[in-house]
């Protein structure tokens, strides 16, 4: 199949696999003598696998790393396993700085009147370069 035959079949973009190929994800096809990529099944079930993948937030690395477990049928499923769960305490810490990011900006927010004054505490918030989590270092207060 061709590469717009591949993206349908797996529900990446032709721009992606494009860019997987760039990036080693997946390796280069072969070509038709007219230039054109031709892809099997083999590599839809691959693209599937690296989708699934970015959904979760693995980066590129930590996929290409999984791919290569996939593919090695005697791999340890300890090694696949502590991928995962470095990628959990990656996810969690980047929660934690979310949750930080919208506490600030809420509190901010409830402070501010949101009226015709100029006086706000969010610019302020924003101006002092107050440390993310601060909620309580509001400059306004």
């Amino acid at each position: 199949m061709n590469i717009g035959e591949a993206a349908r079949e797996s529900g990446v973009t032709a721009k992606m696999i494009r860019y997987y190929e760039s990036v080693g994800l997946l390796a280069p096809k072969g070509r038709t003598e007219s230039g054109y990529r031709v892809y099997g099944m083999e590599e839809v079930h691959s693209l599937r696998f690296i989708r699934q993948a970015r959904r979760l937030g693995f980066l590129v690395d930590d996929i290409r790393r999984l791919l290569a477990l996939w593919h090695d049928r005697s791999r340890a499923s300890a090694e696949v396993k502590s991928i995962a769960l470095e990628h959990v305490s990656e996810l969690d810490a980047r929660i934690a700085e979310l949750t930080q990011m919208r506490d600030t900006l809420s509190h901010l927010a409830a402070h501010c009147h949101g009226d015709d004054r100029p006086d706000c505490p969010i610019i302020e918030g924003l101006a002092e370069q107050m440390p993310l989590g601060c909620a309580t270092c509001d400059p306004a207060h």
